[in-house]
């Protein structure tokens, strides 16, 4: 057990700190720099000097305010959560009382959940968060980049798809941040993988590890009757009714993007045999399932056998434009903000 450190006394006034900051809902020009008031930990806190987060699709819908969900759990005027971001890595600065699993100077990385604020300096997390050491012989932007999709892949094939050695899997959208991490995380359990991209990212899902890919602009995976055990739509381009043919029977069709269908779907097929259909809400998982699934990636990526995939990195001044390239639905892997303008 690491010795507890005191907080740090010059973090006791009222400093302040650099964030990415969204006073209301609309595009990427709303987002500004602004000083904030740094936090303070409390007891069974760390205060994380911060590195570098991610920007994902669901963040910029948060931005953006798109859909009436979105605004009853944002804010329905305005943002509840002016500083967004969930991925951070960074270094513990200083400790709350009663902390004793990391001290002062520890590399760490997680995610805030839905607690958000990782678009800034420093954030809070507590002790018993979804906070691990940095994963050995990863950079912070690595390091972010590597929980990125892997987060919410890992339940989808592990725990919704119970994937199985010899299992054959088709991820759609398998060229962003949970695409590239499926067609990893499902080689990992022993499955054979058909990655479905554009022409342009076929030979990087083939370095990932797909043993079959499927250019979406000439051919129409749904056509391939009776072939996959799982079928993970992890950009909602297609859908149950129509992917169910290409299942083979007992197969399961996953998808990221929650509708009114889908759970109308999963309720039914739950109650019948043959193919079902499911959706798994992994931003509500608990810190020890976080804690749990970090850890397992983490094990992975520093065995080697999961690389973080990176498609562009900004500096936060320059986020919006993170957050115009995610808006397109064309990135690839992960968009990473650097923080503070410290090297990794």
């Amino acid at each position: 057990m690491n010795t507890p450190a005191p907080a740090h006394p010059d973090l006791r006034d009222n400093g302040t700190m650099k964030a990415l900051v969204a006073r209301r809902y609309g595009g990427p020009d709303i987002l500004a720099i602004e000083e904030v008031a740094k936090p303070v930990p409390r007891a069974g806190e760390l205060l994380i000097r911060n590195r570098a987060s991610v920007v994902t699709a669901a963040l910029c819908h948060a931005r953006a305010g798109r859909g009436l969900s979105t605004r009853l759990y944002f804010g329905l005027r305005k943002p509840k959560w002016p500083v967004l971001g969930t991925n951070f890595s960074g270094v513990v600065e200083a400790v709350g009382g009663t902390v004793t699993r990391f001290q002062v100077g520890d590399h760490v990385a997680g995610t805030t959940a839905t607690n958000f604020g990782a678009f800034a300096e420093y954030l809070l997390v507590t002790e018993d968060g979804a906070v691990v050491p940095r994963p050995a012989g990863l950079s912070d932007s690595q390091a972010v980049a590597v929980f990125d999709g892997a987060v919410t892949a890992l339940p989808y094939l592990r725990d919704s798809a119970r994937l199985q050695t010899g299992q054959s899997v088709l991820v759609n959208g398998a060229s962003g941040a949970v695409g590239t991490a499926a067609i990893q995380l499902a080689k990992n359990f022993g499955a054979t993988v058909t990655a479905v991209c554009s022409t342009a990212n076929l030979e990087r899902a083939k370095l990932l590890g797909a043993d079959a890919v499927i250019d979406y602009t000439a051919h129409d995976f749904t056509r391939n009757l009776d072939t996959y055990d799982v079928i993970f739509d992890t950009v909602a381009t297609s859908s149950f009714s129509r992917s169910r043919r290409a299942l083979k029977r007992g197969g399961s069709y996953l998808t990221t993007t929650p509708s009114p269908m889908i759970l109308a779907q999963m309720a039914y097929t739950s109650l019948i045999g043959g193919k079902k259909a499911a959706i798994a809400f992994t931003g509500l998982a608990k810190p020890a399932e976080l804690v749990r699934t970090l850890a397992f990636i983490a094990e992975l990526a520093e065995a080697g056998r999961f690389v973080p995939v990176i498609g562009a990195t900004y500096p936060i001044e320059e986020a919006a434009d993170a957050h115009r390239l995610v808006d397109t639905g064309h990135k690839t892997g992960s968009a990473v903000i650097t923080i503070g303008g410290i090297p990794d």
